[in-house]
């Protein structure tokens, strides 16, 4: 290298005008990628779109059997996601199954121990009337016979004999009345066993429905249509009761939360349009609305006391994307991208171009 150019390289006036080259350089990049100032009644905040998340997990514990879907696939709703073992809730409504069977079983043979017992019933009952009868009969034949003893027609014996008849068809027709009562006895026992193996009946059978109810449970799926975002449990591994197996987003419901000053945030109403401009796609506005509207300011000073000072406080605003927008470009959401968000604080305020132009429809 020359002396002279060594001379030019140490010179501070070159350096100083190739930093201010650098400086204007660095101006102008700044006015060229600088958005446009905003029209009056826009306000702007930045922010990153945020999806709902849904944790899918299993009602009870046990081990993952298999997983039907990757981090990132696209699921509809009430598609399977992952399938819990069952093997120990098979055996156990095997065993309450069993258990219905032999119920009815039991009941069965307890509604035919209540026939067999109203049949005896009836018998007694018939025999009642019979002894009764002849109870009757007898008391008769002993008027008769007291009144013959009197002229002498019949002997003492016979007057004793017809005595004895009387009192054992007493004794017979109340036999048969304590028959009828044990028979009465035996149909309230058997009417019991009844009652007992219907109440059996039904244990068993919601013990059946429950074991469904936790086999259907043991197949997870989707409670609505999003993307998987990653997997907690792998299969072979054992989750408790509540233990999350995956998490997946709901991409229906997807927004934008931004911080904006008392000034625009105190002139916004829910449903107000709004305009979200990501940083990967800057020429595409996204059509929005404001869909929240915190009561609480999130940034507060740590005394506020004047009106300038109650301009600095700052709430959180929502700017959710139309369903049918989302539905459309479903495989292009993707939460977590930044960007900014733009909202009307003034009904009467009109979008810039650059907010109209490429407006995603």
């Amino acid at each position: 290298m020359s002396l002279k150019l060594r001379s030019v390289l140490r010179s501070p006036l070159l350096w100083l005008a190739l930093v201010a080259a650098a400086i204007a350089v660095a101006w102008f990049m700044t006015q060229r990628l600088a958005p446009p100032p905003l029209p009056e009644g826009i306000a702007a905040g930045n922010g990153r779109l945020e999806a709902v998340s849904i944790d899918v997990a299993s009602p009870t514990g046990g081990r993952v059997m298999t997983m039907t879907v990757e981090e990132g696939d696209a699921v509809v709703a009430n598609q399977v996601l992952a399938r819990m073992d069952t093997d120990s809730l098979e055996a156990q409504r095997r065993e309450a199954q069993a258990q219905l069977r032999s119920r009815q079983i039991s009941r069965d043979a307890a509604e035919s121990g209540v026939k067999q017992a109203e049949a005896d019933h009836a018998a007694t009952q018939a025999q009642v009337a019979q002894r009764q009868t002849e109870v009757e009969a007898a008391q008769r034949r002993l008027a008769r016979s007291e009144q013959l003893i009197g002229h002498k027609a019949i002997s003492r014996q016979e007057l004793d004999d017809d005595r004895a008849r009387v009192n054992g068809a007493q004794a017979a027709l109340d036999a048969a009345r304590a028959q009828v009562a044990a028979a009465e006895a035996r149909i309230a026992t058997a009417q019991a066993q009844v009652v007992d193996a219907e109440a059996g009946i039904a244990a068993a059978a919601a013990a059946i429905e429950r074991i469904d109810t936790q086999i259907n449970d043991s197949i997870l799926r989707a409670p609505r249509a999003g993307r998987v975002q990653y997997r907690v449990a792998q299969p072979g591994e054992v989750v408790p009761a509540g233990g999350r197996v995956l998490n997946m987003i709901d991409l229906s419901d997807v927004y934008m939360t931004i911080f904006l000053p008392t000034s625009a945030a105190g002139r916004l109403a829910i449903g107000d349009e709004a305009r979200l401009l990501l940083d990967a796609a800057p020429n595409h506005p996204i059509p929005g609305e404001v869909s929240f509207l915190s009561d609480v300011a999130q940034f507060t000073p740590r005394a506020v006391e004047t009106t300038e000072e109650r301009q600095d406080l700052m709430f959180r605003v929502r700017v959710r994307v139309p369903p049918e927008l989302l539905e459309r470009y479903a495989e292009y959401v993707k939460p977590g991208l930044p960007g900014m968000a733009y909202v009307r604080t003034h009904p009467n305020a009109v979008w810039p171009d650059w907010l109209q132009a490429g407006l995603m429809q």
